[in-house]
């Protein structure tokens, strides 16, 4: 089973929050333009889904 999160950036600084967010455990699975900002959608495994 997987989880996921959605992130709005509106900074230039994505390389380092995304990075920072793979620490983790999370990894990019969509990135949107949606207006004057960048949606990031992440997921990861649960580890107790098994």
């Amino acid at each position: 089973m997987y989880e996921y999160k959605i992130v709005f950036y509106r900074s230039r600084s994505l390389e380092a929050d995304i990075n920072q967010i793979a620490k983790q455990g999370w990894r990019v699975i969509a990135v949107t333009h949606v207006r004057k900002a960048v949606m990031v959608t992440y997921e990861r495994l649960v580890k107790d889904s098994f």
